[in-house]
């Protein structure tokens, strides 16, 4: 195997301390911020969580053609439009 070819001037480092020097490497950690595990720097996904009275559930629900058809035609959001028609379905009916 043969060296890779650097000029002399190459820096084998980039760093903004002088490795060898400890005062130096401790001053310029001093100000870093610990972390306290992998999970703690993973990104969190997703929506933040809900209360469980808030939660919805998902199903399988059969609906007729022409129904879903209509709902979907109406836009985005139209299953929460659906989900609104059935709640205030169920307020009238008590």
């Amino acid at each position: 195997m043969s060296k890779k070819r650097t000029s002399g001037n190459t820096r084998k480092y980039e760093l903004p301390y002088n490795p060898n020097d400890r005062d130096e490497v401790l001053s310029f950690w001093k100000e870093a911020t610990t972390h306290r595990g992998v999970a703690e720097l993973r990104a969190k996904r997703g929506r933040p969580a809900k209360n469980p009275s808030e939660r919805k559930e998902q199903i399988a629900l059969r609906l007729d053609a022409d129904v879903l058809a209509w709902y979907r035609a109406q836009g985005s959001r139209w299953q929460t439009r659906m989900n609104a028609v059935l709640k205030a379905f169920r307020d009238a009916s008590v």
